[in-house]
């Protein structure tokens, strides 16, 4: 990503007014158009929001989008929608026991509200606040109970001590996705809730969701330490989207994949829920007292610190080395149809971190590389240009882009006083990625298109991604999770622009 051609945030303030208003009116539209005893919108085909019975996951985003609409342009109909669909038709994600997806549906959509209203957006009613906070308590609990354990200590694997929140494919999966969602819990237990589990046991819902985090941190993220062959150090950051455990004796076996390429590749959006799931998970936990560490077993407030921001900050360095100078990214690094191969460090790269990204400026911050492990992690040849959604090779996906974004943002405001350098190239990849979104190619300007983002990219495995006559690859199509964290990129920024508080999904 060439970050000296990121745009002013005053620059981005008629994109952003843009994005909003398109956004009104194409949720809207969906709202009206859309039969709920099809399921939920999922992602588009042909320019028309299409199902996909997996799990009903993006319901929270598609009525989660008025909400932030409304935020930003004060519009009451889509606060009144937003409101409306979310008491109506949320309820049974709550209490659904069989994904891991609770912080994407009910954050989103309770969380927003309960937001509002605290903020004095939404008129205060004591009622409706109560009726937000239990479904956000319940839904914490409940993701919670969603539980595998395993062991921290190798030497000691009868000690099941620690786990993770296992995703919709069973106990022994660990999905990189759930660190974003891992929020429910952090918000039900400053809510003051507890997950009771047999015997009357309390279950401290922050220890749990830090346990999750840190099994994440130390098995799905790569630090270029020689985990397997292909963790080396240009490849620092690099995430696997699912772990596979053992269940019955705790042991992590093996790196696994479901919508990337391989498991000795980076699927870029389980990189970028990382990503922002880490920056996220920073921000709440900097804010937390140090009583609320007392008795956890792995690690005092400074050191799990420390270990989200490495995540954190590994990820954001391989993303910065594997985008596109606009900021945009393969939908998997290593698909096997990219131009020159699959690394991006590839044999012309010089190691000189004068020319890191082959543009003769130093990309990596002053370091001997992105990931500061030497060598040079970036490859000019095969990134050195603009993205093009419409090759004849692999899919871009920006909705990998637009998670990574808030990533981004997030990420440059928890360092902005302890790494001044690193924070700034942060913002301004927020900034890059913002302004390449928010107009064409990736803007959908036409109302007869449903999505508001396009090229994104579901499970490009499954052949789930509609291809367009006269194309090779999937491309000018959008997706609900894509719109709604390219509107919620929108909404920090507009907020920033307006001297309104950041948004957070805890109480500060």
């Amino acid at each position: 990503m060439d970050l000296s051609l990121a745009p002013t945030l005053a620059s981005l303030k008629p994109a952003l007014k843009n994005v909003f208003q398109l956004a009104e009116k194409k949720i809207a539209a969906l709202d009206k158009s859309w039969n709920p005893a099809r399921g939920t919108p999922v992602f588009t085909a042909a320019g028309k929001y299409t199902s996909r019975g997996w799990t009903e996951w993006t319901q929270g985003f598609q009525f989660g989008m008025p909400i932030l609409a409304f935020d930003a342009t004060g519009n009451k109909k889509m606060l009144e929608l937003g409101r409306t669909r979310t008491t109506d038709r949320m309820a049974p994600h709550v209490s659904h026991i069989g994904v891991h997806d609770h912080g994407f549906n009910n954050i989103s959509t309770y969380g927003n509200l309960r937001r509002l209203m605290r903020e004095g957006k939404i008129k205060h009613n004591q009622d409706e606040l109560n009726f937000y906070e239990m479904a956000l308590k319940t839904s914490g609990a409940v993701q919670a109970a969603r539980w595998t354990s395993i062991f921290s200590d190798p030497s000691q694997p009868q000690l099941r001590d620690t786990g993770y929140i296992h995703s919709f494919n069973g106990p022994h999966s660990l999905f990189s996705d759930t660190i974003r969602s891992v929020r429910s819990l952090m918000l039900a237990h400053q809510l003051g809730h507890t997950l009771m589990g047999e015997n009357d046991k309390s279950i401290n819902l922050l220890h749990r969701g830090i346990h999750h985090a840190l099994t994440t941190a130390k098995y799905n993220v790569y630090y270029g330490l020689g985990r397997d062959a292909y963790d080396t150090p240009v490849e620092t950051g690099r995430v696997v989207h699912e772990s596979i455990f053992n269940t019955t004796d705790g042991r992590y076996r093996c790196p696994s994949t479901q919508q990337g390429y391989s498991p000795f590749t980076t699927w870029t959006r389980g990189l970028a829920w990382i990503l922002c799931g880490f920056a996220e998970e920073l921000e709440f936990l900097a804010a937390c007292p140090k009583s609320a560490f007392d008795n956890f077993p792995l690690g005092t407030k400074p050191a799990l610190l420390a270990a989200f921001q490495d995540a954190a900050v590994a990820t954001a360095e391989w993303y910065l080395c594997h985008s596109f100078v606009d900021g945009m990214v393969y939908w998997d690094a290593g698909a096997p149809n990219i131009p020159g191969g699959s690394s991006c460090c590839g044999d012309d790269c010089d190691g000189d971190n004068s020319s890191c990204c082959g543009k003769g400026e130093d990309c990596c911050h002053g370091q001997s590389s992105c990931s500061g492990e030497g060598g040079c992690c970036c490859d000019g040849s095969l990134y050195d240009n603009l993205s093009d959604p419409y090759n004849d090779h692999e899919p871009i996906d920006s909705s990998a882009a637009a998670i990574a974004g808030q990533g981004f943002y997030r990420l440059a405001k928890y360092l902005a006083k302890s790494d001044k350098e690193r924070s700034n190239a942060y913002r301004n990849a927020a900034l890059r990625i913002a302004g390449t979104l928010f107009e064409e190619p990736y803007l959908s300007t036409s109302l007869k298109h449903e999505g508001l983002i396009l090229h994104s990219v579901y499970h490009r495995p499954n052949h789930w991604d509609y291809i367009p006559p006269g194309q090779s690859i999937p491309c000018g199509e959008s997706s609900l999770w894509g719109d709604y964290h390219a509107v919620e990129l929108a909404l920090l920024l507009w907020r920033e622009l307006n001297h309104e508080p950041h948004i957070t999904f805890f109480d500060r």
